[in-house]
């Protein structure tokens, strides 16, 4: 390891130290929350859900099946809050009650029932604030807002007693929020919280002073982690779609109720509609950025068709630190940044200079993605340079993530400076010309990367290039072996033509030819982990060339017919 990263390193540990010391001293306090007696007497309004609802699931919940994050849980008359659960995600799944609302397809009281039941035995067995999943911030912050949404369902025909315990609860867990607030870690699960309690606050009965408080509090947050171009912090795209999904229905709540709405909810919410947009493919389908992985397409129009800043996408998020080619029906979105800090780098991903492209409604080259649910070692495989389309040195990524348990999977060294620039001439070239130092520290080289999409979007062009750190050319002593890789999308068809020349194609026909006539094209086989159903095989394109007499490629794809 490198002295610099070596003193970045320690510096890191003693950052994280003085923040757990410092947290453990705000949360201190003599009295436990659960001793707080106070109970909301009822609810105000409960805010709509938009997310999408699955009737079989309903009826496999009524059965005492949990299908959740990829697995299927068979209780046999148990509670499920009492036996083990088969993997992390399925636990955060079922105690933050994000299957609540599949309920609402069941149109008789067997569904209330049966939800009634399971709140019981969730506070019966996680009741009281505790170190487990089920009171993790981001958690309980999930729970809150489900329990809000859909208290009509979990409280019809309910007996009084049921009533009463479920308010205490739920203004426990308001409490639990607000002492957690600010300890909780940078990101989307302390926006997430905010905009729990903003809901909490409307839909609860609270003072004018409360309601003003969390209306300041949601407004800080949002500043903070929505960027001036809608972009959110993590640089995450599915990120904006997650919250938009609960900033809504927060917005039509406090304008049903003639609340003061918080100043900055709304210039947020539309900055953060041109941003989702930019991200959109032209079939729909969100591009695999820092993180992201397959978006629902009935919940990514349901909180669409709520957009009133329409429009042509920008072509560029100068924040977020993206780049959006576009010309006759082909796209191309393309990553210029690095994580904006340490603590949101624990699920930033090593895609510097990735590119997607996307030709009418199909992708043609994706980034890997995340996986929805999967162990954390396919996740952490997920992150590497590899799983991107970019260009690797040596197997190794662009980024380096923290391996201590300490400090988590946070980014420890890599990326310092990205820089990039258009030159585009309107309606007859996109063009973008970019560089990374990422590879600098370890082997002494930086990646360029020129991407042009040409004759009218029919032709886009790619060099690839290593060059010292004054731009010359590497050493002649240099051993790195550098690998462009280009992941195929599970519905595109490869057949090699010799080998510089590979064809793809669409299910509809649709077909483009890769060349590359600088070094052999190599058909590998690959992971696509951000498909609906789950990990799915896939294939990539791989350059390999090497650095010291090959510093550069380049490559050029054209539509046929």
């Amino acid at each position: 390891m490198a002295w610099s990263d070596r003193k970045r390193l320690y510096a890191l540990y003693l950052r994280e130290s003085g923040r757990r010391v410092g947290r453990a001293l705000r949360a201190g306090g003599s009295r436990p929350l659960w001793w707080r007696r106070t109970t909301p007497d009822r609810l105000i309004v409960a805010p709509t859900d938009l997310r999408a609802i699955d009737p079989f699931v309903a009826e496999e919940i009524l059965l005492g099946r949990f299908p959740l994050a990829g697995r299927v849980l068979e209780t046999e008359g148990e509670s499920p809050f009492e036996i083990d659960l088969p993997s992390r995600d399925f636990a955060v799944r079922l105690l933050s009650f994000s299957w609540v609302r599949h309920l609402r397809s069941v149109r008789d009281d067997a569904g209330p029932e049966r939800l009634r039941m399971l709140v019981q035995e969730w506070i019966i067995a996680h009741g009281r604030p505790s170190g487990s999943i089920s009171w993790e911030p981001d958690v309980a912050a999930q729970r809150v807002i489900a329990w809000l949404s859909h208290s009509p369902i979990i409280l019809r025909n309910a007996e009084h007693p049921f009533y009463r315990r479920f308010l205490r609860s739920l203004g426990l867990q308001v409490r639990y929020l607000k002492r957690k607030a600010a300890t909780t870690e940078d990101g989307e699960a302390r926006l997430r919280l905010r905009i729990a309690l903003a809901m909490a606050s409307v839909a609860m009965p609270a003072s004018a002073a409360a309601l003003k408080k969390a209306s300041r509090l949601l407004d800080e947050e949002l500043d903070r982690q929505i960027w001036p171009d809608g972009g959110h912090c993590s640089r995450n795209p599915r990120v904006g779609l997650e919250l938009l999904l609960d900033l809504l229905p927060l917005r039509q709540t406090y304008v049903n109720l003639g609340h003061s709405i918080p100043s900055r909810l709304i210039p947020c919410i539309d900055r953060m509609y041109p941003a989702l947009r930019f991200f959109r493919h032209q079939g729909g389908e969100l591009a695999h950025f820092n993180g992201a992985t397959s978006a629902l397409a009935n919940e990514l129009m349901s909180v669409l068709r709520y957009d009133e800043t329409a429009g042509a996408p920008f072509k560029s998020l100068p924040h977020s630190q993206y780049e959006r080619l576009q010309l006759e029906g082909v796209t191309l979105i393309v990553d210029t940044g690095k994580p904006a800090s340490t603590a949101l780098s624990r699920t930033a991903h090593a895609g510097c200079l990735s590119f997607e492209m996307s030709s009418g409604r199909h992708r043609f080259i994706v980034n890997a993605g995340s996986p929805k649910f999967a162990s954390d070692r396919f996740r952490q495989l997920a992150r590497a340079t590899a799983a991107h389309s970019t260009v690797t040195v040596n197997d190794t990524s662009s980024l380096r993530f923290s391996a201590s348990r300490f400090l988590g999977p946070v980014a420890v060294s890599g990326v310092s400076e990205v820089k990039a620039k258009r030159e585009d001439t309107a309606g007859e070239r996109e063009s973008l010309v970019a560089s990374h130092d990422g590879y600098l520290a370890n082997f002494g080289l930086v990646h360029h990367r020129d991407l042009a999409i040409v004759s009218r979007g029919r032709t886009v062009r790619g060099r690839d290039r290593l060059s010292a750190a004054d731009g010359t050319e590497p050493p002649a002593t240099s051993t790195a072996v550098a690998a462009a890789r280009f992941h195929i999308h599970p519905a595109i068809t490869l057949r090699a033509d010799g080998p510089h020349n590979v064809f793809l194609s669409a299910p509809d026909g649709e077909t483009w030819l890769f060349s590359c006539h600088d070094a052999g094209i190599a058909i590998e086989e690959d992971v696509f982990f951000a498909d609906p159903s789950g990990m799915r095989q896939s294939s990539q394109l791989v350059i390999g060339f090497p650095v010291a007499s090959q510093p550069e490629i380049q490559w050029i794809l054209t539509r046929q017919g």
